[in-house]
């Protein structure tokens, strides 16, 4: 498994988050691995974007990580109780990164059931199956990712994404576009169609 290069993550964020989907978030863990397609991405730009935490030039302890060059990782806590993973993009200094919304497994499934329900993967239902890893909190949760995982580099080898897993077939799909979800503090910002999903 070959991690994205930096050059990836160093363009317009728009086009990082449309990219990514399909694309595979891998993490090790205990000598295994968990691998998540992904299948929901968000783009935030601080420049221009009242939903983004550096809106405006705003560098906080929690932000600052957000100033850091493309191929960062940006992981923060909401609700005192939820993390969310984000890929920090374009050059060093600009502020703007993609929310991963979703991720669908492909390998270490049995392993995140654990993280995510604490139950074996064969006595879940189906609507736990259904909403595994369909939301940003969930897929950290799924994925083991907490505090511990921000500002790492993610062209390295032990938390990176990837283009393709050996053995697993890349699916075709269609590209949905729609404006974010949960932001409607962030004026016109909110219907910035910025949300984009795999059908």
């Amino acid at each position: 498994m070959k991690p994205l290069d930096r050059e990836f993550y160093l363009r317009d964020t728009l086009t990082v988050a449309k990219e990514l989907l399909g694309k595979y978030l891998v993490r090790e863990m205990d000598g295994g691995y968990l691998v998540g397609r992904i299948t929901e991405t968000e783009a935030y730009i601080g420049a221009i974007d009242k939903a983004c935490h550096a809106y405006g030039g705003k560098i906080t302890p929690r932000t600052k990580t957000l100033y850091e060059q493309g191929g960062t990782s940006y992981v923060y806590l909401v609700y005192g109780m939820y993390h969310c993973m984000n890929v920090v993009t374009e050059p060093q200094g600009e502020a703007a990164a993609v929310l991963l919304r979703s991720v669908e497994f492909v390998k270490g499934y049995e392993e995140a059931s654990m993280l995510r329900y604490g139950k074996e993967l064969e006595v879940l239902s189906k609507a736990q199956l259904k909403n595994f890893a369909n939301g940003p909190g969930k897929l950290c949760k799924a994925m083991g990712i907490t505090r511990e995982q921000n500002n790492r580099n993610l062209c390295g080898q032990n938390f990176f994404i990837t283009d393709c897993i050996e053995g697993i077939n890349n699916p075709t799909f269609e590209l949905g576009i729609s404006p974010r979800i949960g932001i409607d503090y962030a004026q016109e910002a909110k219907d910035f169609p910025w949300r984009f999903f795999s059908i």
